[in-house]
């Protein structure tokens, strides 16, 4: 699939997600005010959270498909992990006030919950949720910016089904700060999402390589390619989630320049990298063995 037609298909998920957000949003603020449940508000104010920040990866989207420019000359793909950094910094401003709310909550000892309408309006939450998930999920493995589109509807997929399960025990018990210890949960499930979220978006913005990138098994392929005789000043990195990007400076047999087979040692190398590691952005410095001698020794 081409950049163009991905981003088209992320766009539209997105906006499907969003519909879906939006709508379940409005019915859990009219049940938390009908029932009077912290945790259905806490799940109102986490799809909140989570609205916002799929409008914020649709722009990101919207951006990322603009072509490159003369300033922008890897295009514009890097907002996809902006859009992400923000989703991040939402989701932990939502657990935090969250917490704080159920705390208070359980300190005061004053609530009155009307577990039936809670029950029906977590029920109708966690059905809209799973649809959003499921229309998600095909992206979610193939940029970072979608990857925290879907975990945040999966954290209100959990948020929903803790509230149901705070429901019906206030509903065959009484106990009420079951309410409460759900909007508790509801925080703790959080933090975590927006710590892997936020941690790749560090990896990416400080150009790390890519996890699930082997460097030095990218050197033993290089060097095992005809004419090959060292490889050195190795770098790789990535634009955003599942764009990696590698150069290196590799030293050649006299022999490749004589004949004139520069260019089929650089197919030979991109189509290596692209084959075996996904890298379809591969930038090759071929060199004689006496330039790479008095190369700066940083450059190693």
């Amino acid at each position: 699939m081409s950049h163009s037609h991905g981003h088209e298909a992320n766009r539209n998920r997105l906006l499907i997600a969003i519909a879906i957000v939006a709508a379940v949003l409005v019915v859990e603020v009219v049940g938390a005010w009908l029932s009077g449940s912290l945790a259905l508000l806490a799940d109102a104010g986490h799809m909140l959270s989570d609205g916002t920040g799929l409008v914020i990866a649709l722009m990101a989207t919207i951006v990322a498909a603009r072509p490159a420019t003369d300033r922008q000359t890897f295009g514009f793909r890097r907002a996809e992990v902006f859009g992400a950094l923000i989703n991040g910094l939402i989701l932990v401003a939502v657990a935090v006030g969250v917490a704080i709310g159920a705390v208070s909550r359980l300190m005061s000892g004053e609530a009155e919950v009307h577990s039936l309408p809670m029950l029906v309006v977590a029920v109708i939450g966690l059905l809209a949720n799973l649809v959003a998930l499921l229309v998600l999920r095909p992206s979610a493995g193939h940029s970072i910016n979608m990857r925290g589109a879907y975990l945040e509807v999966l954290g209100d997929l959990i948020g929903s089904a803790l509230v149901i399960a705070a429901a019906l025990v206030i509903l065959t018990t009484g106990f009420l700060p079951a309410d409460a210890i759900a909007s508790l949960a509801i925080a703790a499930l959080i933090l975590p999402r927006a710590f892997v979220l936020l941690r790749d978006v560090v990896h990416v913005l400080s150009e790390s390589a890519p996890a699930d990138t082997d460097v030095a098994e990218i050197r033993r392929h290089i060097l095992g390619t005809p004419g090959v005789v060292a490889v050195h000043d190795v770098h790789v990195w990535a634009i955003t989630s599942g764009a990696p990007v590698f150069t290196a400076h590799v030293v050649v047999e006299p022999r490749v320049f004589r004949s004139g087979e520069t260019g089929r040692l650089l197919d030979d190398l991109s189509g290596c990298l692209a084959k075996h590691f996904d890298v379809e952005h591969s930038t090759f410095q071929l060199e004689p063995a006496e330039h790479a001698a008095h190369e700066d020794e940083l450059h190693r």
